[in-house]
């Protein structure tokens, strides 16, 4: 039986690799400094959440098969030095994924935006129809009970695949390390600013991920993305190139429709152009995986989207609210964009926090101009304590409105106010968009929902 420890095991992420790794019938125990909900719960559910939180040398000891290691610890890490002073095998996530998969044919998803919803609509196709599979995916998926499967059977395993460091003692991106066989690149747009300096370091991380396909193997790509056009090159006349672009379709009374070559229209719950660009990507990848066109359009009709993207939280006679975790330029746009598009006729109000790393960094605010144009009205929230607390300068209200080169954006640093402003909005004939990858600060946005459509 292997015996497997997880530091770090709180992440979102690690404590699902801990709970695949019990259900397959590995011993595994893990450690942490600090344990939020929902892996509290998920991981003492299981018999996994270690008896005291902290970090103690004495929890490894050679009788462990592996250690793998989060994001979340340092380098320093007493634990992390206990295994390697003991010469354990030691993995990071993407590591151990490769090693439990080498026997599986490996689709890994990349890009800067659109590869969970990507993955999750591969996922959707392949268990409509039965299919076996393994995978690792960074959100929770409606109908999936956790965010990675590992079995002995499956053939194949899809992972989305993060170009985020592997680990503290690990700078190589995670999607270097999964080795696919058919890869997908969706986009690529300068993220992650703390680790990639500059446009051209990041964009070279997706180079070295495209040259990475092996022969017989297959990229599939984004053919209108111009950053993707120069990284996406056939070099080798031993791989498959792929390019694809928004899937034919038609929008009526606030409905999307596929459309098909034998001109078919197939009704989806999903829009706007990115989505119709995610489509083509997952039919791309199902068709490499013997999914016939006719099958993957009997099951993407009941594909709900990913979690946490564009997801409608209430409905009414003449407005819709819906959440997405969108916060890097290129999906703030996209999303925007496609809400507009599916409801030309009301007026919408967008509102963004400014959240992550990046987003709230000086030199990457001039990355937002004009991507936030397509809201009638367009607003900015951030905490100023999150700056302070992620050790970056100052920023101004007057700053960011300059960066998005929108006079007319509202900006606050206030919640209460901010609620203030969006409830004494006139919501007839209106949809609201909230985008974050965090919570607003707590608002209670289903509340904020419920106002809205009354």
């Amino acid at each position: 039986m292997e015996k497997i420890h997880l530091i770090a095991v709180g992440g979102s992420i690690m404590h699902n690799l801990a709970l695949a790794l019990a259900r397959r019938g590995a011993q595994v125990t893990g450690s942490d400094d600090e344990i939020f909900e929902p892996a509290r719960a998920r991981l003492s559910a299981a018999g996994l959440l270690p008896t005291a939180e902290g970090w103690d040398p004495a929890r490894i000891t050679p009788e462990l098969t592996a250690v793998i290691v989060g994001m979340h610890a340092r380098p320093d890490n007493p634990e992390l030095l206990r295994a390697q002073e003991l010469g354990l095998r030691i993995y990071s996530f993407p590591e151990y994924i490769y090693e439990a998969s080498r026997d599986k044919q490996r689709v890994v998803i990349g890009g800067s935006h659109g590869k969970t919803s990507i993955t999750a609509l591969i996922l959707h196709v392949l268990r409509f129809h039965g299919r076996q599979f393994d995978y690792a995916v960074g959100a929770q998926l409606t109908g999936f009970e956790l965010m990675v499967q590992l079995t002995d059977d499956a053939p194949v395993i899809i992972i989305e695949g993060d170009e985020y460091l592997s680990s503290p003692v690990d700078r190589r991106p995670k999607f270097h390390l999964y080795q696919h066989h058919i890869g997908v690149i969706s986009g690529i747009s300068w993220d992650h600013i703390n680790v990639f300096e500059t446009p051209e370091i990041y964009r070279e991380q997706f180079e070295i991920f495209a040259r990475m396909t092996p022969k017989a193997g297959t990229l599939i790509f984004d053919r209108d993305d111009e950053q993707t056009q120069l990284v996406a090159v056939p070099t080798s006349p031993d791989v498959t190139y792929v390019g694809y672009g928004p899937h034919p379709h038609v929008i009526r009374d606030g409905r999307t429709f596929l459309l098909t070559k034998k001109d078919e229209e197939i009704p989806i719950q999903v829009f706007g152009a990115h989505n119709l660009r995610n489509i083509s990507a997952a039919r791309e990848v199902c068709r490499q995986l013997g999914i016939k066109g006719k099958d993957f359009y009997r099951a993407v009709g009941s594909f709900p989207g990913a979690a946490r993207r564009l997801e409608l939280l209430r409905e009414g006679a003449s407005s819709v609210v819906y959440k997405d975790f969108a916060h890097a330029p290129s999906k703030l746009k996209a999303t925007a964009t496609a809400l507009k598009q599916q409801f030309p006729q009301r007026r919408l109000v967008a509102c963004l926090e400014l959240h992550t790393f990046s987003s709230l960094n000086p030199a990457f605010l001039p990355q937002y101009a004009h991507c936030f144009d397509a809201p009638d009205v367009a607003v900015v929230y951030f905490n100023p304590q999150v700056l302070s607390h992620k050790r970056l300068p100052a920023l101004s209200a007057t700053q960011v409105a300059e960066a998005f080169q929108r006079p007319d954006l509202q900006v606050f640093t206030d919640s209460a106010e901010l609620l203030t402003f969006l409830r004494q909005q006139n919501w007839a004939d209106t949809n609201l968009l909230l985008m974050s990858s965090g919570t607003f600060d707590g608002l209670d946005l289903g509340a904020l929902a419920g106002d809205v459509v009354e």
